[in-house]
């Protein structure tokens, strides 16, 4: 592939993991992450490593949040070379927790990809929020 097909293929990865995350389809937020994946999140734990505790911090989300959620990408930036990549966003995130509250959150994201037989796969994903002073 192409650095132009590339970028395409990542951003419809992201685009297409953030769509699963709005249907709550645990497969489809699954599919293109490698079973070592490292993630740093925002709500403990800090750091999951390896796709079970990936997929733990998940249903701990959909434990957290009523449907619908917003899970949308307010801005993607994508850097692709020949076996690695990286992607940053801005998103945002809304819902209404069980207890009733609504929460809107902006984040950012941070991928980091590998090339795996010819397709990427999620391999690093950092979700933040800035510091509050």
């Amino acid at each position: 592939m192409n650095d132009a097909t590339d970028e395409t293929a990542i951003r419809v990865l992201i685009d297409e993991w953030a769509a699963a995350v709005r249907r709550a389809d645990m497969d489809g937020i699954l599919r293109d992450h490698a079973e070592g994946i490292v993630m740093f999140d925002v709500p403990p734990p800090l750091e999951s490593r390896g796709l079970d505790a990936y997929r733990a911090t998940w249903e701990l989300f959909f434990r957290w949040s009523r449907r619908p959620i917003a899970f949308d990408i307010k801005r993607l930036e994508v850097h692709a070379g020949a076996e690695v990549a990286f992607a940053v966003a801005l998103m945002r995130c809304s819902g209404t927790e069980t207890d009733g509250r609504l929460i809107d959150l902006d984040f950012r994201l941070t991928v980091g990809l590998e090339k795996v037989g010819g397709r990427w796969t999620v391999v690093h994903e950092h979700h933040s929020i800035p510091a509050e002073s």
